[in-house]
């Protein structure tokens, strides 16, 4: 162990994790991590990733990602701070391929980039090697222009259908969520990309951390494989402006920015999977500049003869056993997320039934009186009102950007960043910018006007006004 891993030691909170296969013993001081156990492949899943050829390589590609998602979620954050230090052993078919300088670094550098933690790999040679899953009953035989992460969020469904109107069948959709419509038979399939082919359980370890920032790493990979599956070389982001740059411009305290859906950790994912593929696949964000409202009002303008599906999404973080009301889940209407989602609703122009979520009345005088009489008065935590004042607060933030003092320089060198990665000259970006952070101003406050001064809402957002 050199001295700077020494220093590392000492200077973060620091996991050994031991991937192991089904079976086989780990290290002693190491987390046992079993594949089967607690990394669990889905054969019906990585037949429709796998449907033309099987390589081993991607599969241990599949469980690096699986691998992350298990150590970030294993292990708090430091209460004072946030990096974490993981020290990773994982079997894999060719250790050597994992171990050449370029792609080992490209690796932990768009890791550490999303999820703020330091990542040290161990790349050892399984004992067994996977069987090859069943091949669907599937034959691409059409080019494909581009992929799309599709889950059941509003960004995603809007910016798919926008797509497909431009694309038709040159598009191909990634499934986050399986869908049963989907998944007819299990011996015969029409679509690639059904369901993310693994799932992570926790076994003996519970899972602690809930701030994941390494699903951004797994969803980027996910599509940047499916890509190379396919043969394009374009991956389109779905996220909107404030959901692509906000989290990344008001980023709070101790807190890691958020750049799961930022351009600059898809560079990062761009050069480890040219490393790996040796393709050049790109990720484009066609709606970066525009607020979800904007793009939710492009969507049903757009595709008004066509069945339209929006008020089927989900966008809310609670998981369903804590936003269920009457025994039917809901959204619950008060996180960043849904806090996001109502206000792009009503940016364009559109209205949802007052039972999709748990706090059915934005309006109410008190954060307590929001909730829908129904939902059980011990449910309402401090945690739910502690959420349901950030999601507020960061809107306003995001809004209050639009002030010159205190933010130009902060503008100044995100907009920098931003026109390197997206080939836009500073001028252009910084036009493009100043541009969505009114639109989102304007939104915001007619948003919050339509609730009324009385509002919990309204209270809350003039604490940052």
């Amino acid at each position: 162990m050199s001295q700077t891993d020494n220093n590392e030691n000492l200077k973060y909170p620091c996991l050994h994790v031991h991937v192991v296969e089904e079976g086989e013993n780990s290290r002693n001081g190491e987390m046992r991590c079993e594949i089967g156990r607690n990394l669990k492949f889905n054969p019906f899943s990585l037949s429709t990733y796998f449907f033309a050829e099987w390589d081993p390589v991607m599969y241990d590609l599949l469980l690096i990602a699986a691998s992350v998602e298990f150590c970030d979620r294993v292990m708090h954050r430091p209460k004072h701070g946030w990096t974490r230090l993981f020290h990773v052993r994982i079997p894999v078919h060719v250790p050597e391929r994992w171990k050449e300088k370029k792609l080992y670094e490209s690796l932990r550098d768009s890791i550490e980039f999303v999820t703020g933690d330091l990542w040290h790999f161990e790349f050892i040679s399984r004992k067994h090697a996977v069987d090859r899953p069943a091949q669907c009953q599937l034959i691409l035989d059409r080019e494909v222009s581009a992929v799309i992460p599709f889950s059941n969020g509003l960004d995603s469904c809007a910016v798919a259908e926008l797509k497909e109107l431009e694309l038709g069948s040159r598009l191909v959709r990634i499934r986050f969520k399986p869908n049963s419509n989907n998944q007819r038979k299990k011996t015969v399939y029409d679509k690639p990309f059904t369901a993310i082919p693994f799932s992570v359980q926790q076994g003996d370890n519970r899972f602690v951390e809930t701030s994941a920032r390494s699903r951004g790493f797994k969803f980027a990979l996910i599509s940047g494989l499916a890509a190379y599956l396919t043969e394009t070389d374009k991956v389109i982001v779905t996220e909107s402006g404030q959901g692509a740059l906000g989290p990344v411009l008001v980023a709070v305290g101790q807190i890691w920015e958020d750049y799961r859906n930022y351009p600059l950790f898809t560079d990062r994912i761009e050069r480890f999977l040219k490393a790996l593929l040796d393709r050049n696949i790109r990720y484009n964000f066609p709606q970066i500049w525009q607020t979800k409202g904007e793009t939710l009002k492009s969507y049903v303008t757009s595709c008004k003869d066509l069945p339209l599906t929006w008020n089927t999404t989900i966008s809310c973080w609670q998981q369903n056993r804590q936003v269920s009301v009457n025994g039917k889940a809901r959204q619950c209407g008060i996180c960043a997320a849904c806090m996001l989602r109502r206000l792009s609703i009503h940016a364009a122009g559109l209205v949802e039934p007052q039972n999709s979520y748990v706090w059915e009345n934005l309006s109410a005088v008190s954060f307590e009186a929001g909730a829908s009489v129904d939902f059980k008065k011990n449910k309402i935590t401090n945690a739910m009102r502690e959420y349901a004042i950030a999601g507020t607060l960061h809107l306003e933030q995001i809004a209050g950007l639009t002030v010159p003092s205190g933010n130009r320089q902060m503008l100044t060198i995100r907009a920098s960043e931003l026109s390197k990665s997206l080939n836009m000259s500073l001028e252009e970006t910084e036009n493009k910018l100043n541009r969505l952070l009114l639109h989102h101003k304007y939104e915001w406050e007619n948003f919050v006007d339509s609730l009324g001064k009385a509002s919990f809402v309204s209270k809350w957002a003039k604490q940052v006004a």
